[in-house]
């Protein structure tokens, strides 16, 4: 005997749809719940691709902005390493020298407010042999006080002390240079460091 095989059917049922009365006021409705679902899902969409596009944008301007402090701080310390040198020997060369030609003017500007306190009180200018001359030339005549000047081997050519009774006071051109050229020591031991921690 012969079994029939069953298949199984794939047709769709014989669907009859089943009609929906509504009345005016309840498809108005159901139309503006539809259309307010549909808006809201829509605006959803628009603030979630909105937030993913400024959180891109705020990436990219950190990223741009970090690659931007990596090379200007590059860029300085090229130009600070290429000034080095320069400042190095101003310091050595150059200051000393504008200190030797400034310093009899320098002595002028100290003796000349302290001249009119002390009437006729002699002012004794002591100053390195080597400035001697120079200072001697420049200063007399200039100063209505009685100068006198001595040598005093011990002391350097930027350097000059200026002696009236029982008071003295100090220029030290000298140790100016020196305090300017161990701030700029300093500085370029400390700017790479500053490079390094940004």
């Amino acid at each position: 005997m012969i079994q029939r095989l069953k298949l199984e059917s794939f047709d769709s049922p014989a669907h009859t749809p089943q009609r929906v009365n509504l009345g005016v006021a309840e498809l108005e409705e159901v139309k503006l719940t539809a259309f307010e679902k549909g808006y809201s899902a829509g605006w959803e969409d628009a603030v979630a691709a909105q937030n993913a596009e400024t959180a891109r944008l705020h990436a990219d301007l950190g990223q741009n902005l970090q690659a931007m402090s990596f090379t200007f701080q590059e860029a300085r310390q090229h130009v600070l390493e290429a000034m080095k040198p320069l400042l190095v020997d101003m310091c050595a060369k150059v200051m000393p020298e504008i200190a030797r030609a400034s310093l009899p003017q320098m002595i002028l500007e100290k003796i000349t407010p302290i001249a009119e306190k002390l009437g006729d009180t002699p002012i004794t200018v002591v100053v390195s042999p080597v400035s001697l001359a120079q200072v001697q030339e420049t200063l007399t005549g200039q100063v209505a006080l009685p100068l006198r000047f001595e040598a005093e081997d011990t002391l350097s050519e930027g350097q000059v002390y200026l002696r009236f009774g029982e008071t003295e006071t100090h220029i030290d051109m000298d140790g100016m240079i020196g305090l300017i050229a161990e701030a700029i020591n300093g500085y370029f031991n400390i700017a790479p460091q500053e490079a390094n921690h940004g």
